[in-house]
């Protein structure tokens, strides 16, 4: 089993040196839970509803800030990356799922079926061509409190989340390139 070692010496040399052996599990929990107290008392403003930045983190992970979120992505191990976090179309395939998911969790609500085992699994395979992308995507929605009558009506509502309602009527896209960060 691998493990991570925390060394928190702030140099070479320090004689008093403080450090930890973690599980990998554990240093990504001890991670999240980090940058979680770090936003609480980030003195930052949250960037605006509708503005996204991205910012290199070290080699191909990179730091997603959002209204005072952040999110990383990574490669894997075989692409080149550490493997640190899920890559960029995992976070697709994820935002896909996760508007079903809510979606769905609200139509439960309204309805009176509770959440109770609501689950959204995503299932993708990568175009064998270019350019690359996503060439499918599969939802299942299992929600276990639901009426078996009223299924149809979720599958209806779920098919048109945001994320799926983005996808089927693509947004106008405009790319600039700067070095003055003027974008």
């Amino acid at each position: 089993m691998g493990r991570v070692v925390l060394d928190t010496s702030f140099s070479s040399h320090d004689a008093e040196e403080l450090w930890a052996s973690l599980t990998t599990e554990e240093a990504r929990r001890l991670a999240g839970l980090l940058l979680y107290q770090a936003a609480a008392v980030d003195p930052g403003a949250p960037e605006a509803p509708g503005v996204v930045e991205v910012l290199p983190v070290a080699g191909d992970a990179y730091a997603i800030r959002i209204r005072g979120h952040e999110l990383t992505v990574d490669q894997p191990l075989t692409d080149g990356g550490k493997d640190t976090a899920p890559t960029p179309v995992e976070l697709f395939v994820a935002a896909v799922a996760s508007c079903a998911a809510h979606y769905a969790g609200r139509f439960l609500d309204r309805h009176g079926a509770g959440r109770a085992g609501l689950r959204v699994r995503a299932q993708f395979r990568m175009a064998a061509d270019r350019p690359a992308r996503v060439a499918s995507l599969s939802l299942t929605v299992v929600a276990p409190q639901l009426p078996t009558e009223r299924l149809a009506a979720l599958r209806a509502v779920v098919s048109h989340c945001t994320v799926t309602n983005s996808m089927a009527s693509p947004p106008e896209m405009e790319l600039r390139v700067s070095r003055d960060g003027g974008v």
